[in-house]
């Protein structure tokens, strides 16, 4: 019974050997225009921030796009999820950040690999609280490793902010004419 069950299912899903999503051909436009909202929506932040010279940072922001925009109904598209994970990445990257160079500088350890474990620290904390706090958003994780790695200030976290907030506006405001394109 169960074998028979699987076979049926099997039959009703698009064959492997296709290229193209098989909901492609019914939804050009809507692929089309959802795609065209992501690249319009970074071209606006990357312009109007000029954030190219963190680009490590603002990386994330091309991973939170394609959630917001290619799949504007699941729970990690969400402003709750696309902005507090974000506060949570920022928060676990920064305060690791920090913490590595206190140690640095105390002089209490030495060693090459120390900026990698506080990187790491800050990737698996992030990782914690948002599943904690019910705001997980993969890029926020590969957020808080960039400001563990990376050299940041409070402008560099304005740009981030205002980043997701956009990305996740613009989401919102076309999210009605959308579809989950996955």
């Amino acid at each position: 019974m169960a074998f028979d069950s699987f076979i049926h299912i099997s039959k009703r899903a698009p064959p492997p050997n296709r290229i193209l999503d098989h909901k492609f051909r019914d939804n050009r436009w809507q692929y089309g225009l959802q795609c065209l909202m992501a690249t319009l929506s970074i071209f606006a932040v990357l312009t109007v921030l000029d954030a190219v010279t963190q680009t490590v940072l603002v990386a994330s922001l091309g991973a939170s796009s394609f959630i917001a925009f290619t799949m504007p109904h699941v729970e990690s598209a969400r402003p709750r999820y696309l902005v507090g994970g974000y506060v949570i990445g920022t928060i676990a990257g920064c305060g690791m950040s920090l913490a590595g160079a206190g140690v640095a500088a105390s002089g209490v350890i030495d060693g090459n690999s120390l900026p990698l474990a506080f990187a790491a620290l800050a990737t698996g904390i992030a990782i914690f609280l948002m599943v904690i706090t019910n705001t997980e958003h993969p890029p926020a994780a590969a957020l808080a490793l960039g400001f563990a790695l990376n050299e940041w200030n409070i402008t560099t976290i304005a740009v981030v902010f205002i980043g997701i907030v956009a990305i996740s506006a613009i989401k919102e405001v076309g999210k009605s004419n959308m579809m989950d394109l996955l």
